[in-house]
């Protein structure tokens, strides 16, 4: 009974103490201004910033893939770039494929990585193959000793007819 008397004497002194509850900090003028500004923000800076996000997300897997240096980095960014325009439906596919390892891609060329270069780098490396010489002096050189065994090959065959 005592301890009832105490709650309640506790409740009924809060009851008067209370103030009315405010819902902003800001009146007037202030609040006009803030609201304002998070309109703004909301609209505007809210959307680029989600699309940002939404963007390096997609892109997640294709630097995956590159950094493991997987065989298939080209069509990993491929199906990254495909899951853009459905909406992410295929990006899950993308990630795992990046985190896979290529098994018959090992047993086609003996390794499950591939060096890939920068993409200007990329673009030389089609045109000049490794067996090719490097300078146009190596060239002149080459031809200079296929032209040498080429007159060997011709006084042989003159000798022996």
């Amino acid at each position: 009974m005592k301890n009832r008397i105490y709650i309640s004497s506790i409740i009924a002194a809060g009851m008067m103490l209370a103030q009315p509850a405010q819902a902003v900090f800001f009146k007037g003028e202030a609040l006009d201004k803030v609201a304002e500004v998070v309109s703004w923000v909301a609209l505007i800076v809210a959307p680029i910033v989600l699309i940002g996000l939404f963007w390096l997300v997609h892109i997640l897997p294709e630097k995956i893939a590159e950094k493991k240096h997987h065989p298939q980095a080209k069509a990993i960014q491929m199906l990254c770039l495909l899951s853009l325009v459905f909406g992410g439906l295929l990006w899950p596919i993308a990630l795992l494929w990046a985190y896979s390892k290529p098994v018959l891609y090992k047993m086609a060329y003996g390794t499950d990585a591939v060096r890939h270069e920068p993409s200007g780098q990329e673009e030389m490396q089609a045109h000049i193959s490794p067996s090719e010489p490097a300078t146009i002096g190596e060239l002149e050189s080459l031809r200079s000793q296929v032209a040498a065994l080429e007159a060997q090959l011709a006084q042989r065959s003159t000798t022996r007819s």
